[in-house]
């Protein structure tokens, strides 16, 4: 399935790109969260964090990977009926009624939308035909994801003292999830008609924050106040995750401004050439790396030693960027030209 190796690929991205760590502590020096952290979506790159691998409840924001499988292995357009076990389902809900019709994009927007648990019953039965068997799937789907510390009981977030994840692996599955284009569609909308059912969105940082669009709240007495938020400004998509975290819209607007007034992002063209001696040479493919505003840039060609002649496609030569000192891109270079 050509979905299942997708995810493979964008969730290798982001696990080799957190690697690259922009980490300042004079952010989180006054975190308000228990856990939190920040990390650009592209690269996985970690901008900001704090405590970021406890293992924590995470509530609601749970619907997040909930939603991502949905929406990568069912037809949304299809109606089902709604199961019995979906029905009157414990904390938030868009009152599902017994042998309801209604499509499964519906229950979707219902899921983030609103929180619906009893949509999560409804959307799990419907998938794997019970609340066990798609806690497995959201596991397996999890790690493939890069989240390797998290486990999961349930679709919905309902207290379970088996059910957590971390800071940094909620924002990995969130990074995974806003790179398809339906996820990001349902979660950056603010309100919702569709053919069966129409809401609102809880998620205030839609309004409060200039280039939110997304993703999630949670909250349980044991969770606490729970976040996963996504702003894009001046080329550059942040996501950001705090957990048990009293002014959770707050601190995540902090998050953002100093993301974004710290970091931007650095645009490597496949077409800029470089010289490797005499010969002019270039990257095999465009590159975006985040860098530190305000670091002067140091840029290093090492050519290649060969007795040869290059051809055009020949390895010629590495490329390597440093910022402060600090090496943050190494990339191979290639012959544009016969020599």
């Amino acid at each position: 399935m050509h979905k299942f190796y997708l995810s493979i690929i964008l969730s290798a991205s982001i696990a080799l790109g957190a690697v690259g760590i922009l980490n300042s502590k004079l952010l989180t020096a006054h975190a308000s969260a228990q856990s939190e952290i920040a990390m650009e979506l592209t690269t996985g790159t970690v901008l900001s964090e704090a405590n970021a691998d406890a293992k924590l409840p995470m509530a609601s924001t749970t619907k997040i990977l909930t939603a991502i499988i949905i929406i990568e292995d069912c037809n949304l357009d299809e109606v089902i009926t709604v199961p019995d076990e979906a029905v009157g389902a414990e904390g938030s809900s868009i009152y599902l009624k017994k042998e309801e019709k209604i499509s499964i994009k519906d229950l979707l927007y219902g899921l983030m939308l609103r929180s619906g648990n009893d949509s999560a019953a409804a959307l799990a039965m419907y998938h794997s035909g019970s609340i066990e068997a798609f806690a497995n799937t959201m596991n397996e789907r999890a790690k493939k994801m890069g989240a390797e510390n998290s486990n999961f009981k349930n679709p919905s977030g309902l207290p379970d003292s088996e059910h957590y994840t971390t800071a940094r692996d909620l924002c990995k599955i969130a990074c995974y999830a806003m790179n398809n284009q339906a996820f990001k569609q349902i979660v950056s909308s603010t309100s919702y008609s569709g053919e069966f059912r129409s809401y609102s969105n809880k998620n205030k940082m839609l309004k409060m924050y200039k280039g939110a669009n997304g993703v999630k709240t949670g909250y349980t007495i044991k969770a606490g106040r729970c976040l996963v938020s996504s702003a894009e400004r001046n080329g550059m998509d942040v996501v950001c995750v705090v957990l048990n975290c009293p002014d959770m819209y707050e601190r995540s607007c902090n998050i953002f401004d100093y993301c974004f007034n710290n970091f931007k992002p650095l645009k490597l063209d496949e077409n800029k050439v470089f010289m490797c001696g005499k010969v002019p040479c270039n990257l095999s493919k465009n590159e975006l790396k985040i860098v530190k505003c305000g670091n002067a840039l140091d840029y290093k060609v090492k050519s290649v030693k060969t007795d040869k002649k290059l051809k055009v496609g020949d390895y010629a030569g590495e490329l390597e960027i440093y910022s402060q000192n600090n090496l943050i891109f190494s990339g191979k270079l290639y012959s544009i030209i016969n020599e």
